[in-house]
């Protein structure tokens, strides 16, 4: 018999740290949201484990967190983060659990994650909502890894002291980003159909571990159905190149998807990899020679410092002259904007690639820095600042306005880059390599197009 609970609510502290955690994430940092399947998250109070792909650090379980605000959210987060106790306090305060690895805190370390596990279980029993990745670690990558089962021993575990009258949900999902590594790009989460657990109990209490590897396997295989997952990791480069040029774009618009959309762009993208899997199983001699090719294409674009966007529109020398009047046009807007904003993701991103190893945490990087440095600074002390000496309005306009001026003023540097890629596709000491890059490009679409037509 389901009964639903009403979980612990959130301290007005937290709620408006949230709502600022919305400001900064939603507001500034990503162009666009897409919420995908929200009518198959469990209404709150409902026991639910929320399971995903893991590929973008911090931002794969704040997005979740910024999506699902009616409920207790709790999520087990690396351990080396807890270290510090005033930020141990902090994160158990917002719902984040402690998981230890043996990778990274050594085999004695794991008997803590029994407390750990313990108090996952009591959420799940108060009704509340656990988040976790199974894959340990996130992928550099868009491909699925393998899964450890842990989450499902805490959902059984949490039935099992239920007496198995509780059902507790499964909620497979994917986090998807049409860019991991800059800001002004968009995001989507997607939750598929909850699985419930309540009719394996009575198998779970003979063959525990056979039960959670075969409910493992599901969850699994319903997560890589929703994400784009690329199996071939040896051709991973090639297939993500053709993927995000204009080749990925044109065949979207072929088979009737919207490519400008990215909820349909990632449908399109996971059939444009899977017809090229078919087609290397098929003609792996043709293939193999494609891939090499077009890593010979995408070194070349990147040694000329140029974008393929380039090769595909070949703008003249009369588009460099306007888009540098555009620029000259907007100068004093831009510097209006740069000067309260440029420590907002734009300073940060200049030290990510010294300062970061892994580039995939370069966006929680950002997001961490602007959050407790550089939002406060530029947004929160010049309007207490103008609430003092000018006003209310003054500073509640400041508050408006402010993600105004970022956008402008990321979007000019992203149009300065343009202009510069231009310029350099039109010089005419590069005329001999862009043609024969073009040439390399067009030759390689064409026999791509034919195999795939043939696969």
């Amino acid at each position: 018999m389901n009964s639903v609970k009403t979980p612990r609510d959130h301290s007005l502290f937290l709620k408006a740290f949230r709502a600022y955690l919305q400001y900064v994430n939603s507001w500034m940092y990503f162009r666009k949201e897409h919420v995908v399947g929200i009518e198959n998250v469990p209404i709150n109070g409902t026991p639910v484990v929320v399971v995903a792909n893991h590929q973008n650090c911090l931002n794969d379980p704040l997005c979740v967190c910024l999506k699902l605000t009616d409920r207790r959210m709790n999520f087990l987060a690396r351990a080396n983060v807890f270290n510090n106790p005033v930020f141990n306090k902090a994160l158990r305060a917002m719902g984040l659990l402690p998981a230890y690895r043996m990778s990274h805190e050594g085999y004695a370390a794991l008997a803590k994650n029994k407390e750990t596990f313990a108090d996952a279980e009591s959420a799940l029993m108060d009704g509340e909502t656990v988040m976790l990745y199974p894959e340990a670690g996130h992928q550099d990558k868009r491909w699925l890894g393998n899964f450890k089962i842990g989450y499902l021993r805490i959902a059984f575990e949490a039935a099992e002291k239920m007496e198995f009258k509780q059902d507790v949900m499964v909620l497979p999902s994917c986090n998807h980003y049409s860019n991991y590594f800059h800001a002004r790009t968009e995001m989507m989460l997607k939750f598929g159909e909850p699985i419930s657990l309540m009719p394996y109990y009575e198998r779970y209490q003979q063959s525990p571990r056979e039960v959670m590897v075969e409910v493992n396997k599901l969850v699994r295989s319903r997560i890589q159905e929703m994400m784009l997952h690329v199996e071939d990791l040896e051709h991973y480069d090639a297939i993500d190149f053709l993927r995000e040029s204009a080749f990925g774009r044109k065949f979207a618009i072929a088979n009737g998807f919207k490519h400008n959309y990215l909820p349909s762009r990632l449908l399109a993208d996971q059939k444009l990899v899977k017809d090229l899997q078919t087609a290397y199983e098929k003609y792996p001699e043709e293939m193999e020679q494609v891939y090499q090719d077009t890593n010979d294409l995408a070194a070349g674009i990147k040694k000329l410092k140029i974008r393929d966007w380039l090769l595909e529109k070949s703008p003249m020398a009369g588009a460099a002259i306007l888009r540098g009047l555009g620029l000259l046009v907007l100068l004093p807007l831009f510097i209006v904007s740069i000067i309260p904003t440029c420590l907002l993701f734009i300073i940060p991103e200049i030290f990510l690639k010294k300062l970061v190893k892994d580039e995939m945490f370069f966006s929680s990087f950002n997001i961490g820095v602007s959050v407790f440095v550089s939002v406060p600074i530029c947004l929160l002390i010049p309007m207490i600042l103008l609430w003092i000496f000018a006003g209310f309005w003054w500073a509640l306009g400041y508050f408006f306005a402010f993600p105004l001026m970022f956008i402008l003023a990321w979007n000019y540097i992203r149009f300065f880059l343009k202009f510069i890629g231009t310029c350099t596709y039109v010089s005419r000491k590069n005329r001999a390599k862009v043609n024969e890059l073009k040439a390399k490009r067009s030759s390689i679409f064409s026999r791509l197009n034919e195999i795939l037509k043939r696969a």
